[in-house]
């Protein structure tokens, strides 16, 4: 009898549980009230208790572990600083979507020479999350394979569902049973309606196929997660101006759901260029001194230093603290335009 399964199968490698790996990679107390407070701080934010800006920022993607502790332990200081006018959380993104084909991101590809060691990326990137956490930083992902969340997400205080699976029903489920704030991105085209749409689903129970804590198969039946909300990322055009922000304000009011919007100032609101990010910023801080209210957040990308570098190349000639996917802020910039919008949010409040 022919061979009816697997014909276009390589090879098949079995991965260790996320128990296994949990037990290896334990959470202690602190990392614990990290991720609990990160969650309820942005809750609060969401429905209006906590009038801070909630701002998500860090590398465009972790490919070097020493480059994003180094980032880590200066936005703890600052998150410090400005944590009165500021809820500042740190972008941890380990996985990649995308268009046709490229680097997928550290879980996928962690020694960047298309090994796909994974089981490698899973303890490496849980093992950062960990340190991130245990210095008081709440940490920021996009969760983009159904299956890797069960490895991480016990140390993520708020998640991105991306414009590339926004209309996944696979990922509208998954984020139903989320156990933190989730946000979700507009289209790659700018359609708001299927980002509301995955809010909507994301509210309620569903039950589909998954895997449980010793990596069986298994059925998932979620509750529904009742803080999902619209990022607005751009698309044929930015959509962070005023008039952008007023039509997805009432893309929301008629849907019934809280009218919370967070901004983000890279990708196509930025052209995907790092010093256009500063302006998209200048403006969410005017909009918020002219009163607006539903903007309750954004999202910066930055890395140590600023643009980004050439990938595939071999990764001993890589630059260190720069970008390897989109370009980002350096952190001069990133610490002064925190500041700057620390300052207004003061006055704001004063």
């Amino acid at each position: 009898m022919e061979q009816l399964h697997d014909l276009r199968v390589s090879r098949i490698i079995r991965l260790a549980s996320p128990r296994a790996l949990k037990e290896m990679l334990p959470v202690g107390e602190k990392v614990a009230a990290t991720v609990t407070a990160g969650r309820r701080e942005v809750e609060n934010i969401l429905t209006g208790k906590d009038s801070r800006m909630l701002v998500i920022v860090g590398p465009c993607s972790i490919h070097d572990m020493d480059a994003a502790r180094e980032y880590a332990s200066k936005l703890s200081v600052l998150r410090t600083e400005l944590q009165h006018d500021l809820c500042i959380m740190m972008r941890v993104y380990f996985e990649k979507p995308r268009t046709t084909i490229g680097w997928k991101g550290f879980i996928n590809d962690p020694h960047l020479d298309d090994t796909y060691d994974i089981e490698h990326g899973l303890f490496h990137a849980r093992k950062l999350l960990l340190e991130i956490n245990e210095m008081g930083l709440p940490s920021a992902t996009e969760f983009l394979d159904p299956i890797s969340p069960q490895y991480v997400a016990d140390l993520v205080s708020w998640a991105a569902i991306g414009a590339r699976t926004i209309e996944s029903q696979t990922h509208r489920q998954m984020a139903s049973g989320l156990s933190m704030p989730v946000g979700f991105k507009n289209s790659t085209d700018g359609r708001l309606n299927v980002a509301v749409d995955a809010i909507r689903s994301a509210m309620h129970p569903h039950s589909f196929l998954g895997i449980d804590q010793e990596g069986h198969s298994s059925v998932i039946t979620t509750k529904g997660n009742p803080f999902g909300h619209l990022v607005l990322r751009g698309g044929e055009k930015p959509n962070y101006d005023a008039a952008s922000i007023a039509v997805a304000e009432s893309w929301i009011g008629k849907s019934g759901l809280e009218p919370s919007l967070l901004v983000d100032c890279s990708h196509a609101n930025s052209g995907k260029k790092h010093e256009q990010q500063l302006t998209v910023w200048d403006n969410i801080l005017k909009q918020k001194t002219e009163g607006n209210k539903s903007i309750v957040g954004v999202m910066i990308e930055s890395n140590l230093y600023c643009g980004n570098q050439p990938f595939p190349e071999d990764p001993d000639k890589l630059r260190y603290g720069v970008s390897i996917t989109d370009e980002c802020l350096s952190w001069e910039e990133t610490e002064r335009m925190l500041r700057e919008g620390a300052a207004v949010m003061r006055k704001l409040f004063q």
